[in-house]
């Protein structure tokens, strides 16, 4: 919806060089981005100009400070600084929808309030012309979807979604072609992109208000950066040096050995690796060395919860029961399975195949487990199936997924696996913002598959995961 200008404007600043290692502090200590290539020139690579036409780049929206996207409480310094004026606060996306009124501060609190809670940009898609269902907007506490201009009735669904990392992206096998479709990759929550210079092209359109496509060279420069750099928590306030105390492999320098062990399938569980090794549930071994001297000396009490929470992470079973995109595809109702079944990418977490899953979290807040993540703010779609499978059926939901994409009502809801790396840096969580913090995310998972954490174990694993 272009057509909708700001006529605010705001700068950004935009650090002169991004150096081999670059440092920044975060909410639990220190991450870090490692670029083995060399530093970066930023006034020379298309990643950080203003190629459209609202002030905007693609740091705006990945910034180092944050794991490259953004966190909530970024935005919300942002906007005490600039007044509502910095380039996110664009009416395009940054706004829950792009007739609102920022004519006021508070009219602009009100205007990107979910941008400020949960660090969520607005996406407008259209309704797919082969698309299996009907949508209907059960509730819309700010009226995107239901304004004659802007909604449903338009062809148009918003929807509300955290930006996904601009970083450690190689692991998504942006290098690698199959002929097997589940072994491309995967872009963005949805993979509605079909490549990383697609997803450029697009955003510069969309999220800058471009008035033309960027060219091959600003497109490759955009790629290469994103493609050269890795990032994970180097420093725990807690657990202190993750980059070689007592052996610990933490930090973003490991990824880059990692990388060149990658490739789609691997370790996958459900048959897809295409060298048919066979999958383990020993996902993380970045604490290894801190894992093997629990019960011994030379562990901090700070280190040692976090090399209890990668075993945790490695070694819990439990069922896996009603996921979308896995039960009902491998047949299986209850399968026993662990973290790593669905983030089977070794030392990185996210899926190593095109694997969409519903895990729950797009359900309407009253089907979701109470108390433990929050859909506040976000709109509820009644999808009705009139066709297909599941034809008959209707689907409440904030958030459809990768059926506004395929246009099938077995994917309403699912979603891409991300990499689990530079956590602590990038609250809130989930692809809407839900969980607010990783100990949110960690009794989502307890309470949705009654896994029977102890409040220690729940601690041990948050300590784990801010330690990515």
């Amino acid at each position: 919806m272009r057509m909708f200008r700001d006529m605010v404007t705001g700068q950004q600043p935009t650090p002169k060089t991004i150096p081999v290692n670059r440092l920044d502090f975060d909410p639990s200590g220190m991450i870090a981005t490692f670029q083995p290539k060399g530093p970066t020139q930023t006034s020379e690579n298309a990643f950080f100009r203003n190629l459209g036409t609202n002030g905007r780049t693609c740091l705006t929206c990945h910034a180092p400070e944050n794991g490259w996207t953004i966190s909530a409480t970024s935005v919300q310094t942002r906007f005490a600084v600039s007044f509502g004026n910095d380039p996110i606060f664009r009416l395009v996306d940054g706004a829950t929808c792009p007739t609102a009124d920022v004519s006021s501060i508070d009219a602009k609190l009100n205007a990107y309030s979910l941008l400020l809670s949960k660090g969520l940009i607005r996406i407008g898609l259209p309704i797919p012309n082969n698309a299996e269902f009907s949508v209907s907007v059960a509730s819309d506490d700010f009226g995107c979807n239901t304004d004659p201009r802007t909604g449903v009735a338009t062809g148009i669904v918003s929807i509300y979604r955290r930006p996904l990392p601009s970083t450690n992206l190689g692991f998504l096998g942006v290098d690698f072609t199959s002929a097997d479709k589940r072994l491309n990759p995967t872009i963005m929550w949805d993979g509605r992109e079909p490549s990383l210079a697609s997803q450029a092209n697009d955003a510069t359109l969309g999220h800058a208000q471009a008035n033309g496509s960027p060219n091959n060279d600003q497109l490759n420069q955009i790629v290469s950066f994103e493609t050269g750099i890795f990032t994970a928590q180097a420093y725990d306030s807690k657990a202190k040096n993750l980059t070689g105390a007592n052996g610990a492999a933490g930090g973003p320098a490991p990824l880059q050995q990692q990388l060149s062990e990658f490739y789609p399938g691997v370790n996958d569980p459900i048959g897809l690796n295409p060298k048919g090794t066979p999958f383990t549930s020993l996902i993380f071994k970045t604490y290894a060395s801190w894992e093997g001297m629990l019960g011994g000396a030379g562990l901090t009490s700070d280190q040692a919860a976090v090399a209890r929470g990668e075993a945790l992470f490695n070694n819990t079973k439990f069922a896996i029961i009603k996921v979308g995109g896995l039960n009902d595809e491998l047949g299986i109702a209850s399968i026993s399975g662990f973290c790593g079944t669905c983030h089977d990418s070794p030392n990185v977490g996210n899926h190593s195949v095109k694997m969409p899953l519903n895990i729950g979290v797009a359900n309407a807040p009253a089907d979701l487990p109470p108390g433990v993540i929050d859909a506040t703010g976000l709109p509820v779609f009644n999808l009705a199936c009139n066709s297909g499978p599941l034809a008959g059926k209707t689907f409440r939901t904030t958030d459809p997924g990768r059926a506004l994409i395929s246009g099938k009502c077995a994917d309403i809801g699912k979603f891409k696996g991300p990499i689990l790396r530079g956590l602590a840096a990038r609250a809130p969580y989930f692809h809407n913002g839900s969980a607010s913090t990783l100990l949110d995310v960690v009794n989502f998972y307890d309470v949705r598959f009654n896994i029977g954490f102890s409040e220690q174990q729940k601690r041990d694993l948050v300590a784990f995961l801010k330690a990515l």
